[in-house]
């Protein structure tokens, strides 16, 4: 899997049928994943279906919530604070 899954879920989702708005849903699913790996340390796999699930939701949260300053939904907090536990507890083991 690579970003363009991404992209074409997020699009699925949001019920996006034209090409118009790839190039900034694109633009904001590599700044999700770049955000995940080098702000919080986690390694996307995106061939993780958990992992690529994960990237969608938040990239559509950022789509959706681009004017707005709302906090980050609670699932998504949920999600990546799973995500980072079960990272750090793989690093743990090696």
């Amino acid at each position: 899997m690579d970003l363009a899954t991404v992209v074409d879920l997020v699009k699925e989702r949001l019920g996006i049928r034209s090409n118009v708005r790839d190039t900034y849903i694109t633009s904001i699913a590599n700044a999700v994943v770049t955000e995940l790996d080098e702000e919080k340390g986690l390694a996307i796999d995106l061939a993780n279906p958990y992992h690529l699930m994960f990237v969608v939701d938040y990239a559509t949260w950022r789509y959706q919530s681009r004017d707005s300053d709302g906090a980050m939904p609670r699932h998504l907090q949920y999600r990546l604070h799973n995500l980072m536990i079960h990272a750090g507890g793989v690093q743990n083991d090696v």
